[in-house]
């Protein structure tokens, strides 16, 4: 039996070594970065969607100029390839035939293998140039929002639901402050469809400490229909979202958090013994013992009364 030998990459540079030190398996991974691929054959509203979804996912997105003749729910190896020269584990294909017009194929892939992929129709599209406000700034951490039943209800759409919060989710943040909630992106399953709108944050002067919030839609606007779907079974999916040990934090016995934050701890203790507690003295309570005066006094008192056979 033939055995494979895995290949070992030696650095000659200092730029080399730095570029696998990033490619490198770590703890916290990197941010995921997202490709953008067309098609050997485009409509215009394909080339203008994957256009402006590529502008919200900026910085950490990859576009091809170049067409490139694929098919993914045929054949990965061309999709693998790119994923591992660009070390990205997202990916949005945009085709259009008369069979499947205005197509999209979202997916995303773990150790440079396909994951997961939907393919979606455009039904309807509006493009920011239609909307004439304010753009938000690259880079801006969206806030998600999924509405409808069916990304709770159906196994599909949920999956649906995990891969949009994969591709929009931004760069890692512990803490968002107000001012920095700029831009929101909705996802409402209706009638069989996917509606994706983006609306930008307006804070307005409202007459106390907390403003008043609008929203106001900036494009673009989307109608998908899901056509095929590929999904990874429930063990590979689960061996994809494993965590290694040494990343989880640990386990502290007899110590929880509360919803506020605050920790509580439970102490055990040996049964005390409450006659030898030492408290606090106070001359009051202190009880003393009989002088000589008194002692003398007493005796007096006693030998000054007459007997019983006396009288």
């Amino acid at each position: 039996m033939a055995t494979v030998m895995q290949r070992i990459v030696k650095p000659k540079t200092q730029a080399a070594k730095r570029g696998l030190e990033v490619r490198a398996p770590k703890l916290e991974e990197n941010d995921k970065v997202a490709m953008f691929i067309k098609g050997g054959h485009t409509s215009e509203t394909i080339t203008q969607v994957l256009k402006e979804l590529y502008l919200l996912k900026k910085p950490n997105a990859i576009t091809f100029k170049r067409k490139n003749i694929m098919r993914p729910f045929d054949d990965q190896s061309s999709i693998e390839f790119f994923s591992q020269k660009n070390d990205s584990s997202l990916f949005l294909f945009g085709s259009h035939s008369k069979k499947r017009p205005n197509n999209l194929v979202l997916g995303r892939l773990y150790d440079h293998h396909v994951l997961d992929m939907v393919e979606l129709g455009v039904t309807h599209f509006r493009s920011m140039q239609d909307f004439p406000t304010e753009k938000i700034a690259m880079g801006t951490k969206p806030c998600l929002v999924f509405e409808g039943e069916a990304f709770e209800q159906d196994h599909e759409h949920r999956r649906l639901k995990n891969m949009l919060i994969d591709f929009f989710r931004g760069v890692k943040a512990n803490n968002v402050r107000l001012q920095g909630l700029e831009h929101v992106l909705q996802f409402t399953a209706l009638d069989g469809k996917v509606m994706v709108r983006s609306y930008k944050v307006l804070l307005k002067k409202s007459g106390s400490r907390t403003p008043r919030v609008e929203l106001s839609e900036i494009g673009p606007a989307l109608d998908l229909e899901v056509r095929r779907t590929r999904l990874a079974s429930d063990d590979l999916y689960k061996k994809a979202c494993k965590k290694p040990k040494k990343g989880k934090p640990k386990k502290v016995k007899n110590v929880k958090t509360d919803v506020f934050g605050a920790k509580m701890g439970r102490v055990h203790m040996e049964r005390q013994d409450f006659s030898k507690l030492q408290t606090r003295k106070m001359k009051g309570l202190k009880r003393q013992a009989p002088s000589d005066k008194e002692n003398a006094k007493k005796a007096k008192t006693e030998s000054s009364e007459p007997s019983a056979q006396e009288t």
